[in-house]
């Protein structure tokens, strides 16, 4: 599996693109940089560190602040009694919907148990049995044997964020808090030179500045907050893909965004993060009803409750336009209290503070958008097309998850491979920093407010279920954000000035964008794309990826390309000129 521009190794121009910002006023040099504190950018720096790399850790809020430590449910990987990668592998290949990529997914399950093993030898406590004092394993959607490990009962994420982040700290690992990645510098040769960055608030670094390094790492997380409601924090505005877009790497498979079946639905005009309800409570026996408490869910997979996400949030969203309601119920009032204090204190806790007491009351639940399947095109060691440039857990496409992530393979995921991309770089000899050259900026930035107009639009018209015409209309609207932006810069010489919110919300619109493109190609439905003109699935046609780049040559333009085959593009097959404009 690799790359279907250029092989990653060689040299690459971009594409010229990058946004309004101050010149860096302060630098740091660097062997490696990672941009990103989850579970992918701290395994990868920590091991990159350990080989004797100067690592440099920029992340957008704190060190602890990332995506991982949402995570509920757990980590899945093959260490129970009578499970095996070859069942893990299969699971994995059912729930992508015919789009992975089986060499990826084989090193995923089978370096994944001893990845787990590493992690609990960094620090990480997972639950373990009272009897037996091994890992107690559980099960979520798509998962045929109980494989799930967690800790906390459902703060898994925290707890694996916790110990990485005493052991940056117990490395001396450099890093930058409270950065917002910029772009990525590149010398003469379009290899990777280092990241600007804009710092938030006073420290050591202020301001927009740079690190120089011949190894940029992305594990910047999802794109969650292009919807309007979503599992996400709010850094998570796609900030590495809209990089690496601007850098001239390719993407693939964006129009496959997971999600996630049971969000606690808190009214219709909630907005931004919304309290997760983990799989594992389905996983641990909670029904799906409706609010006359029939379990829809049973007869429409052999899994019921437990199918693959993409299912369940379909069964959920027939469910409700059937009965013209705007979300359904998870019923676990059969756990009690006692069991709902001790494996789910966490969502116990967000319930409440809700007003809802799931002890005694179905709690009421619909979907939200929640990870993004598709990302930045890699190849089996984290290789961008773009020389020097990795990327590493929700940010990357590594042909794992493909049309639809299979619950919990995530955070396995981003231990996998931000291993494979620290061996990579380690087993190069080391290089000296080439000189960043200066690129001037040729793309307007957004208006701060943009960013909710680009989440309204993209929540009416490339939500969970998507049709011609509501993609249509949603890519009218993107790219009459972008037009009005673009004009005022080159008829008025304006632009939005430069900050965090813009910066943002151009990050947003870039990645709309690409999303709204590549799911008005993919006319059917498979995994968790969704078209209601289009309701099934074809393999003849569309079992096949997308890839996706800014054009370097025509304003505006996403060269968008479907490979040949579901086999993830090869090396050296050349990218069309076909274009669409949005």
């Amino acid at each position: 599996m690799s790359t279907p521009g250029r092989d990653p190794r060689s040299g690459g121009a971009g594409t010229g693109i990058r946004l309004h910002a101050p010149a860096p006023g302060w630098s740091v040099d660097a062997d490696v940089v990672v941009v990103g504190s989850g579970v992918a950018g701290l395994t990868a720096a920590l091991r990159c560190a350990a080989a004797g790399r100067r690592t440099v850790v920029v992340t957008k809020a704190r060190l602890d602040d990332g995506s991982t430590r949402w995570a509920q449910g757990g980590i899945a990987a093959a260490l129970g009694e009578g499970d095996t990668p070859e069942q893990h592998l299969e699971d994995t290949l059912v729930a992508g919907a015919g789009l992975c990529d089986e060499e990826a997914v084989r090193l995923l399950v089978t370096e994944g148990p001893d990845a787990v093993r590493r992690l609990m030898a960094t620090g990480a406590v997972f639950d373990t049995s009272a009897e037996t004092g091994e890992i107690e394993l559980t099960r979520e959607g798509g998962h045929h044997r109980r494989r799930i490990a967690h800790a906390g009962g459902d703060a898994t994420g925290a707890e694996i964020s916790r110990a990485l982040v005493e052991a940056v700290h117990a490395a001396g690992i450099e890093t930058v808090e409270n950065a917002l990645v910029l772009d990525l510098l590149q010398d003469a040769r379009g290899r990777t030179a280092g990241v600007t960055l804009h710092v938030m608030g006073e420290g050591q670094h202020d301001g927009v500045g740079a690190v120089h390094a011949p190894a940029v790492i992305l594990a910047t997380g999802g794109m969650g907050q292009v919807f309007s409601a979503t599992t996400n924090p709010s850094v998570s505005t796609g900030d590495g893909v809209a990089l690496a877009l601007r850098a001239g790497a390719e993407v693939s498979d964006l129009e496959f965004v997971q999600f996630h079946p049971t969000v606690l639905f808190l009214g219709p005009d909630a907005e931004g993060q919304q309290p997760l309800v983990s799989e594992a409570v389905r996983g641990e026996g909670a029904y799906l009803v409706d609010a006359d408490g029939v379990r829809f869910m049973v007869g429409q997979h052999e899994l019921a409750e437990l199918a693959p996400r993409d299912i369940v949030a379909k069964g959920i969203m027939r469910r409700m336009q059937e009965q013209d309601a705007r979300h359904m119920y998870l019923d676990a009032r059969h756990f009690g209290a006692e069991m709902w204090e001790q494996r789910f204190p966490t969502i116990l806790a967000a319930c409440r503070a809700h007003g809802i007491d799931p002890v005694t009351e179905p709690i009421p639940v619909a979907p939200a958008a929640h990870y993004a399947s598709g990302g930045v095109r890699t190849d089996l060691h984290g290789r961008t097309t773009v020389p020097g440039l990795y990327a590493c857990g929700e940010v990357a496409c590594t042909g794992v998850h493909g049309a639809n992530r299979l619950a919990s393979n995530s955070l396995l995921e981003g231990l996998v491979f931000a291993e494979r991309i620290a061996d990579d770089i380690t087993a190069q000899a080391r290089t000296g920093n080439g000189p960043g050259i200066p690129v001037p900026a040729t793309g307007p930035l957004q208006p701060a407010g943009a960013r909710y107009e680009v989440q309204r639009i993209m929540t009416n018209g490339a939500g969970v279920l998507r049709s011609a015409e509501s993609l249509r209309t949603a890519a009218e609207a993107l790219e009459a954000l972008y037009a009005t932006a673009l004009n005022n810069l080159e008829a008025h010489g304006k632009t939005a000035e430069p900050g965090v919110d813009t910066w943002e919300a151009t990050n947003l619109l870039c990645v709309a964008r690409v999303l709204v493109a590549a799911a008005q190609r993919r006319v059917e439905t498979r995994g968790c794309h969704w078209r209601e003109d289009h309701p099934d699935r074809d393999d003849a046609a569309w079992r096949r990826h997308l890839v996706v780049r800014l054009s370097a040559t025509e304003k505006r333009a996403l060269v968008v390309v479907p490979t040949d085959s579901a086999d993830f593009p090869s090396v050296h097959v050349p990218l069309s000129t076909q274009s669409l404009e949005q």
